[in-house]
């Protein structure tokens, strides 16, 4: 059963520069609640389609199997891996910005965290071994690798374990590469992992 859902803000240099960000100095965290999260199982996802573009920004999702202790290697913290979809209300984050307001707005809808499948984590060096890409409507719009990952893996359970805790059956969402974009009504997403094809959806 999922828990704290953790999410990675502007972890990918490019991703913060197509959207005119700064990098952070330290990991951006925030959380969507357990309810934004669904399945990538083929199904229709029906997405606020009154609210402004709506965005998806494809990620790498871990998924922690014990409790954080100072020290512990993410190899050993991390049980689980799969790939999701940050779904974001891109007009209403624009706005909460500006205002200095929470992310939850634009964020923490529900179906905003679908998740796809769970495959055993092979551990942060061989993961670098392998892409994860986003195919809307059959075309790659998306493609990353966590080693262009701004902070890495460790450093990104560290800052979270420490600050605000890891247990069992947390997940985080690791960050976006470049190439998000806006969604519609009847898109088509595929999450791979390699070639290996982890979790799709339709927009509902």
């Amino acid at each position: 059963m999922i828990q704290n859902v953790y999410c990675v803000g502007r972890n990918y240099r490019l991703h913060a520069a197509e959207l005119g960000n700064d990098v952070p100095d330290e990991p951006m965290i925030f959380l969507k609640p357990s309810h934004a999260v669904a399945r990538l199982a083929g199904q229709t996802l029906e997405l606020p389609q009154n609210k402004g573009g709506v965005h998806y920004e494809g990620e790498l999702v871990l998924r922690v199997r014990r409790s954080y202790e100072p020290g512990i290697k993410v190899d050993d913290l991390i049980g689980q891996m799969a790939l999701g979809i940050d779904f974001t209300l891109r007009d209403v984050q624009t706005g909460i910005k500006k205002k200095g307001h929470p992310w939850t707005a634009a964020k923490g809808f529900k179906n905003a965290a679908p998740i796809s499948e769970f495959i055993d984590f092979p551990g942060a060096e061989a993961a670098e071994g392998e892409d994860f890409t986003v195919r809307r409507n059959g075309k790659e719009v998306q493609r990353g690798n966590i080693k262009d990952m701004i902070f890495p893996l460790q450093e990104i359970v560290d800052y979270i374990g420490a600050n605000y805790g890891l247990g069992e059956g947390d997940v985080i969402f690791t960050g976006t590469p470049a190439g998000v974009g806006p969604c519609a009504a009847g898109d088509t997403f595929e999450l791979y992992w390699g070639e290996r094809l982890l979790g799709s959806c339709v927009i509902g």
